[in-house]
């Protein structure tokens, strides 16, 4: 009987695997340190002009506000004025028989100017 022997085929056999396979772990820790730093660089100068956008509305409107001032307490003096008149008015109404009653007259006898305090009250009449 006539033995024979196996043999490897020629070349040789395939390599064996014996390292194992993991999947690369990304970029070098630099590149990700470069691109975080670029993102807060760019995100700090999105910030300051938001900031310098802000601090020139503030400005803006505190000028305006300056400006407009002098309308408003013209506006707030002619209420004023409406006012009083009407409440001279109520008052002649009201002290109408009463003879010695001067309208207008203060009730404070001091000399110094005292400004008119107008309370505003709902009707009491529609209330009911």
């Amino acid at each position: 009987m006539v033995t024979s022997q196996d043999l490897p085929p020629k070349g040789g056999y395939d390599a064996i695997q014996w390292k194992r396979n993991l999947p690369s772990r990304g970029f070098r820790p630099s590149i990700y340190l470069g691109i975080m730093g670029a993102i807060s660089v760019f995100g700090f100068w999105r910030l300051s002009i938001s900031m310098r956008m802000a601090r020139e509305e503030k400005r803006e409107k505190t000028w305006a506000r300056i400006h407009i001032l002098p309308a408003l307490q013209a506006e707030a003096d002619r209420d004023t004025v409406r006012r009083y008149y009407a409440t001279l008015e109520r008052e002649k109404a009201i002290m109408k028989d009463h003879p010695d009653w001067v309208d207008g007259k203060p009730v404070y006898h001091d000399g110094s100017l005292h400004s008119p305090t107008f309370v505003i009250l709902e009707d009491t009449k529609s209330a009911r």
